[in-house]
């Protein structure tokens, strides 16, 4: 399935009242050191997003969180990535955090597109050159993978955290009646057959005892994989959310370790850039 699928029949509110969780952030401030801004998506509504900053020429993640989280729930996560030269960039959907709007399947994926053309926009203007790499934890895989597809000569690899393959069993996991609705996997987000074309770097993150996401949809996700640098971190013992709490460091030493693999990889493609390819190296 290809970006841009039609997922209007998962728009139904006997869907959207269990795919979606969305709460409000009634702080509305930055935690020290992080910068708020919003991106707009259509009239009237916008997107909040949480850039906590490191050195502009390293690398950026822009993250997409899962489906009860908001914003401000990185707060303390944010700073760790920092301290690993990593700006991290979460952006929340619609509803949620300092968002506006409400949330649909339809516009979850649409508003992907919106985002990362508005955010790699603003990185420019800001003068940050280091490379991007986009990261999705859960219900954030499926904008993440419709970004990736779309968008994979501007990103430079892919971080999938406890990610989906198939999308009527997590309905049905979740609680939706998809045999009485009527949905089946052509009506859903397509995370298993748009990683097929994904060629960057993919870097799969899941729990050994996830009880939301079955262990089996991160080995689909590999298996699909289109890419020729593919690795699955699996994290024993860990179920769905308790990832960061129980492999602490070792979640961002192997995030880090990922960056500066694709860091390298770019000094090696600058580096052969210096070659004409039209005659044969002597």
């Amino acid at each position: 399935m290809r970006p841009g699928c039609d997922v209007s029949s998962l728009d139904q509110p006997a869907v959207l009242k269990y795919l979606f969780h969305p709460r409000k952030d009634h702080v509305q401030a930055a935690s020290q050191g992080a910068l708020d801004f919003f991106i707009p998506v259509e009239e009237g509504v916008q997107l909040g997003a949480r850039f906590y900053p490191a050195d502009p020429g390293e690398p950026h993640i822009l993250f997409f969180h899962g489906n009860g989280e908001i914003a401000s729930d990185y707060d303390a996560i944010g700073p760790v990535y920092n301290n690993y030269g990593i700006s991290f960039l979460v952006v929340d959907y619609r509803g949620y955090g300092q968002s506006t709007g409400l949330p649909t399947a339809s516009n979850l994926l649409s508003d992907s597109h919106t985002a990362f053309r508005e955010v790699r926009c603003w990185l420019e203007g800001q003068g940050r050159t280091g490379l991007i790499i986009i990261m999705g934890r859960s219900l954030g895989s499926a904008p993440v993978l419709e970004i990736a597809c779309c968008y994979q000569g501007e990103i430079a690899g892919l971080i999938l955290d406890s990610a989906f393959a198939r999308t009527v069993p997590l309905l049905n996991r979740l609680g939706v009646a998809t045999n009485t609705l009527g949905i089946s996997e052509m009506d859903g987000f397509g995370n298993f057959g748009k990683i097929r074309d994904i060629g960057k770097p993919t870097l799969i993150i899941h729990g050994e005892k996830d009880e939301i996401i079955p262990l089996e949809d991160a080995d689909i996700l590999l298996a699909n994989s289109g890419s020729m640098r593919k690795q699955l971190l699996l994290a024993p013992g860990c179920g769905h959310n308790d990832i960061l709490l129980r492999c602490g460091e070792a979640y961002f030493q192997t995030i880090s370790r990922f960056a500066e693999m694709l860091k390298r990889l770019k000094r090696k493609a600058a580096r052969g850039r210096g070659f004409d390819r039209r005659y044969p190296r002597r």
